[in-house]
């Protein structure tokens, strides 16, 4: 069984008018789960959609243009997507290097694979240089990065940290989710595959599980296509075409998202219940000067840690009304999670401190509601904190 990609320039209205039999503007959606054989051993170009499907192809042609790739697989979450890598990639006993300050789900996949012995695997303070430096002597066969960190927005150079790690004959694996290809493009930069949680911001709509893989290897794509196929780690098609839908409002989307968040934290900046803000455009942010050359702008998810008792913190979450208490980001509105008790949640008291992540942290997924409206709301919650804490 194999698959194959040919490379070349897609754009989000790839499909488009592309249907001859009516002239649907929209690529049709194709539910069929299996194909007719033109004749007895004559599959045609589809044959079982868990395989491949033409809904499910368009899309990941859309994403493989939008990251500068050769081609994209799609699978059924984020996380499967990132599983689909090492289980691909990888042979038992090989070494994983991974952030200690990555998503939660991320930590608790690399962290269940240690404790089943199926892989080893190293947590580093990835933005330290040195400790980067060091794991490399250890001949890892993946390291794995998220630039911006999830969720204290920590930036590394891709394009130095790729270099290295091609040099160590290591894979470089880039999490792109936090940015999405109109912000950051890291195959651009030297990464040898790219994974999006396309729940977030490729979807934008907060109603579909799906992920993605992009890759510049063509080995490297037949073989995630195979495997994909093989485990059934392939995305629904209707979760394929709603992606689509999203992905086509992707710019607007992001872009109000972003200037909304630039007005948020400019009134953070100015209350006595944040201690910390965290995000990308701060000159106090770590990587803050690397994130200005390799961005292509600062993106719309910030953190904060709150400066107060927990009881406060409780009140302030349960005083929002725009701002739903709720995991993820990405979507078209404002979402707040608390790391200690929701994303990261799976993680050790130990682990998050040693990591930087405090129990009085907070995210912040900006949405594209108007923006006074959201300051208005964080301005009655931290109003309420105050008032009813005395």
């Amino acid at each position: 069984m194999s698959y194959s990609y040919k490379k070349r320039t897609i754009s989000v209205h790839d499909g488009l008018n592309k249907d001859k039999q009516y002239g649907s503007v929209v690529p049709p959606i194709y539910l069929t789960s299996t194909y007719s054989f033109s004749s007895f051993n004559k599959p045609r170009k589809y044959d079982y959609s868990r395989k491949s499907n033409p809904t499910r192809d368009t899309v990941q042609k859309v994403i493989a243009s939008l990251e500068k790739g050769l081609g994209c697989i799609l699978t059924n979450s984020g996380m499967s997507a990132l599983y689909l890598i090492i289980i691909t990639l990888l042979k038992p006993g090989d070494l994983i290097i991974c952030p200690n300050d990555c998503y939660g789900g991320s930590y608790r996949l690399f962290k269940s694979l240690l404790y089943k012995k199926i892989y080893r695997v190293k947590f580093i303070t990835m933005h330290n240089e040195k400790q980067f430096l060091l794991s490399l002597t250890y001949k890892p066969k993946i390291i794995f990065i998220e630039s911006p960190s999830n969720p204290l927005l920590n930036v590394i150079d891709i394009a130095y940290y790729c270099k290295k790690i091609r040099q160590s004959n290591a894979i470089s694996i880039i999490d792109n989710t936090l940015l999405s290809p109109v912000l950051q493009n890291p195959l651009e930069l030297g990464s040898d595959l790219v994974i999006h949680s396309c729940t977030k911001y490729l979807n934008g709509h907060s109603d579909i599980i799906s992920g993605a893989i992009i890759s510049n290897n063509k080995i490297f794509i037949n073989e995630l296509l195979w495997w994909a196929n093989n485990l059934g780690l392939t995305n629904s098609v209707f979760d394929s075409y709603f992606l689509l839908r999203g992905i086509r409002t992707l710019y607007p989307r992001l872009k109000i998202a972003q200037e909304n968040a630039l007005s948020i934290i400019k009134y953070l900046k100015k209350q006595k219940l944040v201690k910390k803000i965290y995000h990308t455009s701060l000159n106090s942010n770590i990587g803050h000067e690397i994130a200005k050359k390799q961005q292509k702008g600062f993106g719309a998810i910030l953190s904060f840690e709150f400066n107060g008792s927990k009881k406060m913190l409780e009140i302030f979450l349960n005083s929002l009304n725009l701002f739903t208490l709720a995991e993820s980001f990405g979507g078209v509105e404002s979402l707040i999670s608390h790391s200690a008790t929701m994303t990261h949640a799976c993680i050790t008291k130990e682990e998050m401190t040693k990591a930087g992540i405090s129990h009085l942290l907070l995210r912040i997924s900006v949405g594209i509601e108007d923006p006074k409206d959201l300051i208005a709301d964080l301005d009655k919650a931290f109003s309420n904190a105050i008032k009813d804490y005395k």
